[in-house]
């Protein structure tokens, strides 16, 4: 089989596939570094979250560049640089285009940090999670294997944990009642 003409197309795939579980397992590590548990070790996983960020952006970069030269696709630079310009799927093909800006922008706040204020970096790196999400939609509704079963179970595998460690992340921040406050019977 001739895989030449199908070259870039199948780079942008394999980028795209890997750039998904990569955000996947980034986010499950940052949000496990940033939990309230109290161990000595858990700055240890910086590196670790550091080199996943980083590693998904590339992916997200050769992701978009591969398709530069599809001949199928053909989206031209305007196609994988402005959202909902490309005429596939420009809905979800946006939606990515998005979602890989904002993880850029925010995972490159990191070496910014000092200059933003600790505090406020943290309040903006915390939007991560939405352009995960987000990249998660554009996997599934832009790719090409999305209604392949060994994609979804794949895909599943790092993206449940790292979801479920948002939500409890956000159950965490819930308000609850003031103390003395009556509770609602239902």
């Amino acid at each position: 089989m001739n895989v030449a003409p199908h070259l870039f197309w199948i780079t942008s795939r394999a980028a795209g596939g890997a750039a998904m579980l990569l955000a996947s397992a980034s986010v499950a590590v940052g949000l496990m570094m940033s939990s309230k548990r109290r161990s000595a070790n858990k700055r240890d996983f910086r590196a670790v979250h550091e080199a996943l960020s980083l590693t998904t952006l590339a992916m997200v970069a050769l992701h978009g560049l591969a398709l530069l030269g599809d001949a199928w696709l053909n989206p031209g630079p305007i196609g994988i640089a402005v959202p909902f310009a490309s005429a596939y799927r420009p809905l979800w093909t946006g939606a990515g285009i998005i979602a890989g800006y904002g993880l850029a922008a925010l995972g490159l706040t990191y070496y910014l940090r000092d200059r933003i204020g600790a505090a406020r970096w943290r309040r903006l790196h915390r939007l991560t999670a939405l352009f995960w999400l987000l990249a998660i939609g554009h996997s599934i509704g832009a790719g090409s294997d999305a209604n392949e079963i060994w994609f979804l179970v794949l895909g599943a595998t790092l993206a449940i944990p790292a979801a479920s460690l948002l939500v409890l992340r956000w159950l965490d921040r819930m308000p609850t009642a003031a103390p003395g406050a009556p509770e609602l019977e239902g």
